[in-house]
């Protein structure tokens, strides 16, 4: 009999976990990895954090060696994207007019980002982030110096940049729909928390504030709701991301949020899973589904997929996390945002030096958890996350209390 065809259409980092995977827990099939980018596997943190702010190359951004999928029999087709499948034939169709045969299929098309969607917003001072090419290019523009740059979202890649550019010597100026920037991820008490650390930086901010149109004329501008003009040399769009469903959608697989999956990555087709982005995956832990954008979620979501392929017990059981660096700051986040949404705020160490943790806590259970410029506090955060054990609030913000005692 001819050995398995696993095909994971999406080389980002889910779709090259699932190959890692497989390959790592014995799985000798063949395995193909299709990428609409031209690029090997990458993993996209360092596009808005370290290599925007020049302090790492590109290449660390890589997740395997140049050399790694041809000695692991991973056979990487990059610029070859796909159109659709055909799930009684196990076939899919590529870019090329070409068909494919699979046994289990993997869609890991991540998401794209969002477009800003105004007037003049397709001008070329407009730089959206997402792929390689945007950072590169974005970079080459802000490593000038001494250019005004306007963001046009205050989320995490919006400050992420903003900080960026200041770093480079740049005026910055940010634009967003909330009363407070982050306020809708994190609540407007720690979002302020952000917005201080950034005044403290000389950026400006146009909060509660709509971008209307980008005038590309003599004296280039953002044009806001209210008729204000803010001049601006470089204009990032960082306004989100949509997840690609264009192949899921085409070929019958059931949508949500992005492509429902059950706890093992299973779409409504069978031998078909969604990973990464893409994934709108049921978790357990919460009874109900939920789509993360972040790193973390790629390689938890890949490697449940490539359980589930080889039939072993698969549940998608990691807590959610990510990170962000800003100036001086980093912070690390653990948690379940769902339910961290109007739950009490539990805050050890000192919010206005910007070292601390907080906790959200639901019915005195911990649901997620932020360090602060505090670290190796991760692992118990996910610990008191995961236990469900009822703490006591005031036991929780006591320095004096050993965390891991908790």
């Amino acid at each position: 009999m001819s050995k398995p065809t696993v095909l994971i259409a999406g080389a980002g980092l889910a779709g090259a976990t699932v190959a890692t995977e497989l390959r790592e827990r014995g799985f000798d099939g063949r395995i193909l990895l299709l990428g609409a980018e031209e690029h090997a596997p990458y993993i996209r943190p360092p596009l808005s954090k370290e290599y925007l702010k020049g302090d790492a190359p590109i290449e660390e951004g890589e997740v395997h060696p140049a050399d790694w999928y041809a000695d692991n029999a991973v056979e990487f087709l990059p610029g070859v994207e796909a159109g659709s499948f055909d799930p009684a034939a196990h076939e899919l169709f590529v870019s090329d007019g070409g068909r494919i045969t699979y046994d289990s299929l993997v869609l890991a098309t991540g998401a794209s980002a969002r477009p800003l969607g105004v007037p003049g917003s397709g001008h070329g001072a407009v730089f959206p982030l997402r792929t390689r090419e945007d950072s590169s290019r974005l970079r080459a523009a802000l490593e000038v110096g001494g250019r005004r740059v306007v963001l046009a979202g205050s989320g995490w890649i919006g400050l992420e940049v903003a900080a960026a550019a200041r770093g480079y010597g740049n005026e910055v100026t940010v634009i967003g729909h909330s009363a407070v920037p982050l306020s809708g991820a994190i609540g407007r008490e720690l979002g302020g928390v952000f917005e201080r650390l950034h005044h403290e930086n000389e950026v400006v901010f146009h909060n509660a504030a709509e971008v209307v149109a980008v005038d590309g004329g003599a004296e280039q501008a953002v044009v806001l709701g209210s008729g204000e003009r803010i001049p601006a040399d470089v204009v990032v769009a960082g306004v989100g991301a949509v997840p690609n469903t264009r192949v899921a959608e085409r070929s019958g697989v059931r949508l949500g949020n992005g492509v429902l999956t059950d706890k093992g990555m299973r779409t409504s087709i069978e031998d078909v899973y969604a990973v990464g982005d893409l994934a709108d995956a049921f978790l357990p832990a919460i009874g109900r589904h939920l789509r993360s954008e972040h790193w973390a979620n790629a390689i938890a979501s890949g490697k449940v997929a490539a359980h589930a392929i080889l039939g072993d017990r698969a549940s998608y059981d990691d807590i959610p996390y990510f990170y962000s660096d800003q100036y001086d700051l980093g912070m690390e986040y653990s948690g379940y945002a769902p339910l961290a949404a109007g739950a009490q705020v539990v805050y050890r160490g000192d919010v206005d030096s910007r070292e601390f943790i907080a906790f959200w806590v639901r019915n005195d259970r911990v649901v997620a958890g932020m360090n602060v410029n505090v670290w190796d506090v991760q692992d118990d955060i996910q610990r008191l996350i995961r236990s469900g054990e009822r703490l006591d609030a005031d036991r929780l913000a006591d320095e004096s209390v050993d965390l891991a005692a908790l």
